[in-house]
């Protein structure tokens, strides 16, 4: 459980970098800032490897996050990196991993308290 509270501390950091490294942007001064885009893909795909790391029991305790969603596409940009299409990346940073960050904040609170 220990082990599992940690990797959900690194999602919710790593997806709140994100928010922060985006918040003033746009898709299209996403696509062409290649610094930003090499953070969020990093950033997304440490979330992908916490949430890999996550246990199994965990993972369904919680089934409504979606985990095999999260950890394919760390997956992609790990496996797949010359055809990472930024636009599906900055799909997930400006909606997914702020839905994440706010669906997996309160579950730390419960589970560590």
């Amino acid at each position: 459980m220990k082990a599992d509270l940690n990797y959900l501390g690194h999602i919710v950091d790593c997806g709140r970098r994100v928010q922060q490294f985006t918040a003033r942007e746009t898709r299209e001064s996403f696509v062409t800032n290649e610094l930003l885009r090499l953070a969020v893909v990093h950033l997304i795909q440490t979330i992908g490897e916490a949430a890999r790391l996550v246990s199994e029991g965990f993972r369904q305790q919680h089934s409504e996050v979606p985990w095999n969603q999260i950890v394919g596409m760390r997956n992609r940009i790990v496996h797949d990196y010359l055809n990472v299409d930024f636009d599906v990346v900055w799909q997930v940073a400006a909606v997914d991993v702020p839905m994440l960050v706010s669906q997996l904040s309160p579950m730390m609170a419960d589970e560590d308290g």
